[in-house]
Parts: structure tokens; C-alpha cells; sequence
């Protein structure tokens, strides 16, 4: 999958679950889940390999699940660059609860994508 067609796949995630989990998720906008789509991308980038690699005894010690917090704490991360007042979560469950459902939906996408290619 591209990196354009993963930044609109996580930014439709993000407008879907505040539609869904409205007490949860706040969205301001479809720019401003383009921009947090767009930040989280720069953080994974950067960031998240120093966690992952600092983490590394827990995540093996949890079988791989410290993962989900790392990326809970990416996008608490997002949410305080791209601002509270237009992309938040009500708490760090919540933002807990995306990171798991983000990564099934990209899971799902990157799945569906690999077996259109492998046909």
C-alpha cells in the first residue's frame, strides 16, 4: 500500500470512529483528520522506532500487546501536536481503543491490498 492511500485509510478511520465513538473521538474537521492522519505518519516515522526499540523487552515479554500502548501513546502524541480542541481522545483508553482498531483496519486494508497484487 502507498503512503497517499495509507494516509486516507487512517484518515477515514479517524472520521469513522468519531462518528462512531463520538464520546471518545473528537474530530474537528476532514482537514483536520488529513492532518492528524498526516502527523501520526511523521511521528511513526520518527518516533516510534526509539520507543519500539526501548520497549523491546516488554513488548516480548507481553507477546507482542506493549505494541498497542506504543501506539496509544503515538497518537496522544498526535493529539497534542495537531491540537485537543480539534483532534482528541476523551482519555488514554480510548485512544487505546483506536490504536487497536486502527491497526485491524490497516491490517484488514494492507491484507486486502496484498492479495489484489499476488492475483
Amino acid at each position: 500500500m502507498s503512503y497517499f492511500e495509507r494516509l486516507i485509510v487512517n484518515m477515514l478511520t479517524f472520521i469513522s470512529l468519531s462518528v462512531l465513538l463520538p464520546q471518545m473521538v473528537h474530530v474537528q474537521s476532514l482537514l483536520t483528520a488529513l492532518l492528524a492522519s498526516f502527523v501520526l505518519s511523521i511521528l511513526n516515522l520518527l518516533i516510534k522506532p526509539i520507543l519500539t526499540l526501548l520497549s523491546l523487552p516488554l513488548t516480548i515479554l507481553t507477546m507482542g500487546l506493549f505494541s498497542f500502548l506504543i501506539n496509544a501513546v503515538m497518537l496522544q502524541m498526535t493529539s497534542s501536536l495537531v491540537g485537543p480542541d480539534n483532534f482528541g481522545f476523551s482519555s488514554f483508553g480510548a485512544s487505546l481503543l483506536v490504536a487497536v482498531i486502527m491497526s485491524v483496519v490497516n491490517l484488514i486494508v494492507t491484507d486486502h491490498n496484498m492479495r489484489k497484487y499476488v492475483k
